[in-house]
């Protein structure tokens, strides 16, 4: 018999007429957690019981099938246009240091934490949390706002990606010239591209036809609303089943972007310049990675990578089964991510060389000394690949610029658009399931009509990133709605695991569940070290929001050049807003847990799905009484004990 069982056989001979219930009350008390019931039969055996794999819960077609769903969410746009700017900007390769640190440190002990709970509990983040600590399951309801935050302008990138993708089968490429206005007689350039260039014209003209200000609606713009709703449309479309329908999808979409980066690196090492780059951006520059900011900046990007605190990697994790090795699952996600974003920064700075070389052929010819008599900067490489690029500007314009030059263009931009509506698609679907998954588990609702409704309510929330100054909201969601509340959100995953449920009473269940016992390197990241680089994370966040005033890049049309403006104080409150709005659960579910003013969730049940504590405790109550008769008295009873008594 296990030594955990809760039934123990009674000896042969022994005649016995109970209940169930009546055997166990002679044995030590349910743990109403407790997730299996031993009754006789051989070791391991389960009786009469269902096991967490058979609650109704939908759970994953293969163990393939989950990794590429987790590695699909965790692997995202950033990925492509965030981390290599980092490494650009931090000091080049010196900065994989701190980055490869910090992903060990908070990294893979905070993924596997995440995974683990989700997979134990079996629930979406606001269940898990309710169950952990009750009083923080402000926890779950805030990661949901940030989802859904996030989830309203992450689509609009992916609507971009939408509108070039369809104007990248036209030869040439519509961004590869000026527009020639017809003046009379006169053919003129369009002075905005004569100013600019060609892909930042198509950008902020062709395809955002953006406002001055933010102050300045514009009204909506059509082309952009429409490339919204195909989005909105495709995202609906992946996520309508939940994870029956996801996990297809992930089969194409978290493979295809690997497939297009690796044939983007076999071409652009074969182009002029490329090699240059590369070696511009892994020569590292030591002295910057010891200032703060590295750290910082590096701390953020590992949180992000994984996508931490959102919710999707507890609500994956919580369709596995509950003895599934999550510890090799997070550390093989994690070494993924990394290496993906290595692989797309070899991808970006081999292009941007071959770029760079191609404006530094243009460039005037002058004598050393006859620059600054003619008043031109000199021609240097370095400095072209220096202008630090990140973001939407990255992917829209200076990669853009580069595709234009290659032979078959539209065929490469064909793919690179694919490309990122494909890196989108995966970290949609993961930020959708992370919030449809807790709703399901605490309403009983048709997961399909919730999908169509949140997808229809995200498309019209999402009009406002549509107008001709939707670009500047993007920013200000980006920066304000998701970085301190998802900071503030993990590290009260990390405390509310490691010092209210307790790191020991964890790691015991880890043990339990996966049949042996994580390093002890866990214990101490959880207990302290990640708790404390989080703080200082948190500190360092409140510090950068308070020195950096809140403001955005505008395009100005006459200058055809972006310029810092500040925020208008309408603006300036919304920013603010939508941090409190985010955080507005942790102190609001925990007073009202105090004040006893909201039931305690942690025993609630999911309308759809129930625990197999509470399925066992109906097995127990609707059993019959079991008689047990055996003519021949075991050998070891006297003839005394048999005639003896029975006490009650």
């Amino acid at each position: 018999m296990p030594k955990n069982s809760k039934v123990t056989q009674r000896e042969q001979g022994d005649v016995v007429t109970a209940s169930v219930a009546d055997l166990l009350a002679h044995e030590q008390p349910l743990d109403y957690k407790s997730s299996s019931l031993s009754v006789g039969g051989p070791p391991g055996s389960r009786v009469g019981v269902d096991s967490p794999e058979n609650d109704g819960r939908p759970a994953w077609n293969s163990k393939l099938e989950y990794i590429l769903a987790q590695v699909g969410f965790s692997v995202g746009l950033g990925n492509v246009w965030r981390f290599p700017y980092l490494c650009q900007k931090n000091g080049g390769g010196a900065y994989l240091v701190p980055y490869f640190i910090l992903l060990i440190l908070i990294g893979i002990p905070l993924f596997f934490l995440e995974l683990a709970v989700g997979q134990k509990i079996r629930r979406g983040s606001i269940g898990v949390w309710n169950y952990v600590c009750p009083q923080l399951g402000g926890v779950g309801v805030s990661s949901l706002m940030v989802c859904g935050f996030v989830g309203l302008y992450y689509n609009v990138i992916i609507g971009w990606s939408i509108f070039y993708f369809f104007q990248s089968f036209q030869s040439p490429l519509p961004w590869s010239s000026c527009p020639v206005r017809i003046n009379g007689s006169q053919a003129i350039v369009e002075p905005e591209c004569d100013k600019s260039s060609a892909t930042t014209y198509f950008w902020y003209r062709e395809t955002l036809n953006i406002t001055s200000s933010i102050s300045d609606t514009g009204g909506l713009n059509w082309k952009m609303t429409v490339s919204l709703f195909i989005a909105w449309v495709i995202v609906c479309l992946a996520v309508i089943k939940g994870i029956q329908s996801s996990g297809k999808v992930m089969y194409f979409s978290s493979l295809f972007p690997y497939v297009v980066l690796f044939c983007f690196l076999v071409r652009g090492l074969f182009l002029k310049g490329a090699v240059d780059g590369i070696a511009h951006m892994f020569t590292p520059k030591l002295e910057i990675m010891l200032e703060p900011q590295v750290w910082r900046e590096a701390a953020t990007q590992v949180f992000f990578a994984l996508g931490l605190g959102f919710g999707g990697v507890i609500a994956f994790s919580s369709y596995n089964r509950s003895d599934n090795n999550c510890h090799f699952d997070a550390v093989l996600v994690s070494v993924i991510n990394f290496i993906t974003s290595i692989l797309a920064t070899l991808v970006v700075f081999a292009v941007l060389g071959f770029k760079a070389n191609v404006l530094n052929e243009k460039c005037v010819t002058v004598k050393e000394d006859g620059f600054g008599q003619l008043g031109l900067q000199p021609c240097v490489l370095e400095d072209e690949l220096n202008k630090a690029v990140q973001g939407t500007g990255l992917a829209f314009i200076a990669f853009t610029e580069a595709m234009t030059h290659f032979p078959a263009a539209p065929l490469w931009s064909v793919l690179f658009f694919f490309m990122l509506i494909n890196l989108g698609l995966g970290s949609m679907i993961g930020t959708m399931t992370g919030i449809t998954t807790p709703i399901l588990d605490t309403f009983k609702i048709r997961k399909e009509i919730l999908t169509v409704v949140c997808c229809i309510v995200a498309f019209l929330c999402g009009l406002l990133f549509v107008q001709r100054s939707g670009n500047y909201f993007v920013t200000m969601f980006d920066d304000y709605s998701a970085g301190l509340p998802l900071t503030v959100v993990v590290i009260l995953e990390n405390l509310s695991v490691a010092w209210i449920y307790g790191t020991k009473r964890f790691m015991q269940d880890l043990e339990d569940m996966l049949g042996f016992r994580p390093y002890k390197f866990y214990f101490y990241m959880w207990k302290y070290v990640s708790p404390l680089c989080l703080l200082v994370l948190v500190l360092a966040t409140i510090i950068q929001m308070a020195i950096s005033p809140p403001g955005y890049n505008a395009w100005v049309q006459d200058q055809a050049e972006e310029r810092f403006q500040s925020y208008p104080p309408w603006a300036t409150v919304m920013c603010f807003s939508l941090v409190v709005v985010a955080m507005l659960p942790l102190p609001g579910v925990f007073i009202a847990r105090r004040l006893n003013l909201l039931t305690d969730g942690s025993n609630k049940l999911s309308a759809s799905y129930q625990t197999c504590s509470q399925i066992r405790l109906k097995h127990i109550e609707t059993l019959p009484k079991i008689k047990l008769k055996h003519s021949d008295p075991p050998p070891n009873q006297t003839e005394a004990q048999r005639h003896a008594p029975k006490s009650d």
